[in-house]
């Protein structure tokens, strides 16, 4: 810290200028005051010496009343004449009907006869009243007081008006003259009373100029020097409170740092990241496990940085949120590409017996683990509701229309029912898969295996969503869609889990519908290739963008969480159709281009079925 200070940051100097400047103050207050009141009554009685006689007054009212006007303005010419006021400049007489009868000024003796547009001689002619106001004439640049009076005859009517006008300049030079004597003074006084304030600041600043280098010395750690007193004033007990604070100071700087040791050996042993923080939230305190947590080397990558930095919360916070809030908790997630990180944040701040904040102290917990198997327990319960959606449709459309009448159908009803049995038997089969999915990945799950005309099975989960679009023709609120089939005309036997292979099919076609726009088309193919049957399901929808098709298969991952969010999905219908289709021998992919759709592929192994391997199967038994 520099020791000497400018000229302008010294304390003498400044009590000095407040000293001269409370004095030019008042100096200045009461001068206004002064010029004020000089100003107004050097006015007032400029004012009384320019009044006309009551005589004149009255002449002229006579004058203005007489119906010879030519005889009436020699009168009042002459009559004007005759008014001997050095400090009046012109006057002006105006009849009732605002033409100027005469004037005082022979050089301006054209304008009579005309008619004045002066809206003050109008104001009292209209009134009655005398009107008066000061006014600058930009022609000469001089100050004038103007004064209208009114002219009545004997029966108090208005006849006229007498237009007086007066130059203030004598008025105003005098002002100035006298407040030009008051500035000299005033400014002679505050001169000397600051060469007399920077005398006394100096004897009163030097003893504290001796506490303010003890001061230096015990911020440097010295505790050794003692200020001298010098007196029992207010400066000699200060001097001693330094004295004594140099004392306590030394004390507590040793139990600080018995402390601080203390907190270190605390810190270094917790399970739990520890970050500390000054008043202004910068870092000055952290422990190893928060920084291994924050994935740091070295605590002085973090000493000096603001907290909301390094918890990279500044878009959501700010400092004086994370000590004035209610919440004393926040979950922060510091995942990236190559690794999972969520914190539980717990925040308190440090505050004084006084209330005052110093700082902030943050625990950090990794809850990684049980954040992860808290949203995979709630997506896993909106994914149930999604993989339930459709054949609870299917069922409540056959029920609808059992309501409708068609149990009375001999032929319809039993099929109804049947349907209704079967799809309230598959959502329970579907359930209990969904909840076994981790058994499929431990290769624990056993499949029904069973030859399966898959264009027959193809052909009726698809009829199934043909009944839903029936049913919602007549809602407007509903999506309209079409169901395109080209199929290969050979039935094709295959050995797959029926209700598995369903739900797999369920999966993708709700998807297409999802995104698919409102009157679109889902295309379905069915053909068989290289001992494999190829069943394909395309849509005109959305699309995913390259950068996500890697991933489309992986557990609840959504490629637009927004939309997905809308949509109702859970990102886990397609990771349950890929074990599926995998557990049966077969694989899965997608094809998509960004705006224009998807089309999803299942391959599964095919060898060609005929009649006649049962006969000779059966021969070679027999």
């Amino acid at each position: 810290m520099n020791s000497k200070l400018k000229f302008y940051q010294s304390i003498r100097v400044k009590i000095a200028l407040v000293f001269a400047l409370m004095l030019m103050l008042t100096l200045e207050c009461v001068g206004a005051v002064f010029v004020r009141q000089l100003e107004h009554q050097n006015l007032n009685t400029f004012k009384q010496t320019i009044e006309l006689p009551s005589y004149v007054d009255n002449s002229l009212s006579e004058q203005l009343s007489r119906p010879n006007k030519k005889k009436a303005n020699q009168q009042m010419r002459q009559i004007l004449s005759e008014v001997n006021n050095n400090n009046i400049s012109e006057i002006r007489v105006i009849d009732s009907k605002r033409i100027i009868r005469s004037t005082s000024t022979s050089d301006n003796r054209g304008i009579v006869g005309q008619k004045t547009t002066d809206g003050t001689i109008k104001a009292t002619l209209v009134n009655n009243r005398t009107h008066s106001e000061n006014i600058y004439d930009s022609s000469n640049h001089n100050r004038y007081y103007v004064n209208v009076i009114p002219l009545n005859d004997s029966n108090n009517n208005v006849v006229g008006a007498v237009y007086l006008r007066a130059s203030l300049e004598g008025v105003y030079s005098n002002i100035n003259s006298i407040t030009l004597i008051y500035l000299s003074a005033a400014l002679i006084t505050i001169a000397l009373s600051l060469f007399l304030a920077i005398l006394i600041s100096q004897e009163i600043t030097r003893p504290i100029e001796e506490m303010r280098k003890q001061t230096l010395r015990i911020a440097r750690g010295d505790f050794s020097g003692q200020v001298r007193v010098m007196g029992n004033d207010e400066l000699g007990q200060l001097a001693g409170a330094v004295n004594n604070l140099s004392v306590r100071v030394e004390e507590a700087q040793e139990s600080s740092d018995s402390e601080r040791r203390r907190l270190d050996s605390v810190l270094s042993h917790m399970s739990d990241g520890a970050l500390a923080t000054d008043r202004r939230g910068n870092v000055t305190i952290v422990n190893n496990m928060a920084l291994q947590l924050l994935g740091v080397d070295h605590e002085d990558d973090l000493i000096g940085k603001s907290i909301i930095d390094v918890l990279d919360i500044r878009h959501d916070y700010t400092v004086r949120q994370l000590i004035n809030t209610d919440q004393e908790e926040m979950i922060i997630d510091m995942s990236n590409e190559g690794n999972d990180l969520i914190l539980n944040a717990y925040f308190s701040p440090i505050q004084r017996e006084s209330g005052f904040v110093s700082g902030l102290v943050c625990v950090l917990h990794d809850v990684t683990s049980q954040q992860k198997e808290e949203r995979e327990r709630k997506q896993f319960v909106s994914n149930v509701s999604h993989e339930l959606r459709t054949p609870l449709t299917s069922v409540h459309s056959y029920v609808e229309a059992l309501s409708d009448g068609a149990w009375q159908d001999k032929e319809i009803a039993p099929k109804s029912l049947t349907v209704i049995q079967n799809e309230t038997d598959r959502m329970i089969r579907m359930i209990n898969d969904l909840l076994s999915l981790s058994r499929m990945d431990s290769g624990t799950t056993k499949l029904n295996l069973e030859y399966v005309n898959i264009k027959e099975l193809f052909n009726y989960i698809l009829n199934r969503f043909d009944m839903i679009i029936k049913k919602n023709e007549n809602d407007e609120n509903s999506k309209k869609y079409t169901i395109e089939r080209y199929f290969t005309s050979k039935d094709l036997w295959v050995e797959i889990d029926t209700d598995k292979f369903t739900q797999v099919i369920d999966n993708i076609m709700n998807n297409a519908i999802k995104y698919s726009p409102d009157g679109g088309v889902i295309t379905t193919r069915l053909l068989e290739t290289h001992n494999h049957v190829i069943l394909s399901i395309s849509d005109q929808g959305l699309g995913i963008p390259r950068k996500d098709l890697g991933r489309i298969f992986d557990r609840f991952f959504r490629v637009d969480k927004a939309r997905s969010r809308k949509q109702g999905g859970t990102g886990l219908g397609l990771a349950i159709s890929k074990e599926v289709v995998n557990m049966l021998g077969g694989q899965i992919w997608v094809d998509s281009v960004e705006g224009k759709g998807s089309t999803f592929y299942i391959s599964l192994p095919y060898v060609p079925y005929e009649e006649e391997d049962d006969w000779d199967a059966q021969e070679t038994k027999d």
